[in-house]
């Protein structure tokens, strides 16, 4: 059968697009949850002194790259907002290659590119299928990227513009206003205090000039962690690692972050604001990702406003009370002490009595701890809950990732329920005495009037 020349174009481009939608719906189909199985994780460091986490991981033709720079808005220093303007400019391309030609380029090879950045860390994430020609089209495009961003003054300067409107949303959000005041009075005149959305007093002065050398600084390969997961051997990770590596700027890692000052007592601030619902946040800073310290306040969170439906605090301020539909607690660790934070929305006419119940619980746990049947309960949930956070590749090389950035061992998971299980309740109450005093807090509320 003949073909006739001029329909040639038009049947080669959409044979591209039926590739390109076949290989999207693997990549969807392949991030969904996959049987749970132990992790074998390898550690090297490349030639220019990039710390490599490895994974194999050969049941689907898949590739998951994780690269993590301390380069997040605790490096802003007075230029807040210049992490998230370098990271969200990283996708603007190269001299050669716009963001449009970016962004088809990976399209073409079937593959998903990303950045993002916090108050800790840059993150640049690709995942691509391991089919040979695709893959290394995708890495060409990555390393290219790597070895020369443009950040193009135009492209700039609508991040800029994008970052001043979400800030304006997030004035609007009652939540959102809580949770960055909340921050700011926690960490004062620490590098944490810096919002990673930045501040609309300095974002329209961020230059090109700071941006390129925030990356240049930061974006290096010795400040980097790489993680990689999925369907190639030791030896092709070596490779490939040691090609990302060389990509990156020189330099050095980064210096550690100084110590949380801790509160010299309670702060509490009330901010008025149109809404039925009052926003209420908690806490205080409390750990280090590598602190002991960890598993026992793990249980303990658990136990208060981290469990759901079996916690105390939704037992008390939902079920017996109905002051709020959700309330929670966490623990975030970081590489400074990050916060330990209770969060719940209530009725503005309730605010007080909700704060009242809060304060309770806080000091009934900081006094007594955790009881025999609490215990076992949040170990159990914990423990049995733990392996959706391995059940994809795509949470594997999070967690490689966040292990490496952080200097964890690497049986951090292999060993992560055997610590929760050896939890004992003394060691739940004198890690609480030790991270979390209920009399120093941070309390923000917003909502209501003045």
């Amino acid at each position: 059968m003949k073909i006739d020349p001029t329909m040639a174009a038009p049947v080669r481009a959409r044979s591209r697009s039926l590739l390109r939608a076949a290989a999207f719906g693997l990549l969807a189909v392949f991030s969904s949850a996959l049987p749970v199985q132990a992790v074998d994780i390898e550690q090297w460091e490349t030639e220019s002194g990039t710390r490599i986490l490895y994974a194999p991981a050969p049941t689907l033709p898949m590739l998951d790259i994780r690269l993590t720079f301390d380069a997040g808005a605790a490096r802003d220093g007075e230029r807040s907002g210049l992490a998230r303007l370098t990271s969200d400019g990283l996708s603007l391309g190269t001299g050669a290659i716009d963001a449009d030609a970016l962004a088809e380029r990976f399209e073409a090879a079937g593959a998903s590119f990303s950045t993002s950045s916090a108050r800790d860390m840059g993150i640049v994430t690709l995942r691509t299928l391991t089919e040979r020609d695709w893959m290394a089209e995708a890495i060409d495009v990555l390393t290219e990227l790597l070895a020369a961003p443009a950040f193009p003054e135009e492209g700039l300067g609508r991040e800029r513009r994008q970052m001043l409107q979400a800030l304006q949303r997030e004035r609007q959000e009652p939540g959102s206003v809580a949770s960055r005041r909340f921050y700011q009075l926690m960490y004062a005149d620490h590098p944490y205090a810096n919002p990673p959305n930045g501040r609309e007093e300095t974002i329209p002065t961020l230059e090109r000039k700071e941006v390129m050398a925030f990356y240049g600084e930061f974006y290096t390969a010795g400040n980097a962690v790489l993680a990689l997961t999925g369907d190639i051997s030791r030896s092709e990770a070596e490779a490939l690692a040691e090609r990302i590596s060389s990509a990156l700027p020189a330099g050095e890692q980064a210096p550690a972050l100084p110590p949380v000052p801790p509160l010299e007592g309670p702060v509490t601030e009330r901010i008025p604001f149109p809404s039925e619902q009052a926003h209420i946040f908690m806490g205080a800073p409390a750990l280090r990702r590598d602190d002991p310290d960890y598993y026992p306040l793990t249980v303990a969170n658990h136990a208060l406003g981290g469990g759901g439906f079996t916690s105390r605090l939704f037992r008390e301020v939902r079920t017996e009370r109905g002051l709020a539909y959700s309330v929670y607690s966490s623990v975030r660790p970081m590489a400074a002490e990050g916060p330990f934070l209770v969060n719940m929305q209530t009725g503005t006419d309730q605010v007080d009595e909700a704060l009242g119940v809060l304060r309770s619980e806080l000091e009934r746990l900081h006094r007594e701890g955790v009881d025999a049947e609490e215990l076992e309960a949040s170990q159990a949930n914990i423990t049995g809950g733990f392996p959706l956070r391995l059940a994809s590749n795509r949470d594997i090389v999070q967690n490689l990732g966040m292990m490496g950035f952080y200097d964890l061992p690497l049986d951090f998971l292999s060993t992560y329920n055997d610590r929760i299980e050896e939890v004992t309740s003394d060691e739940v109450q004198t890690a609480l005495r030790r991270r979390i005093d209920p009399d120093v807090l941070v309390t923000v509320v917003v909502g209501g009037e003045e």
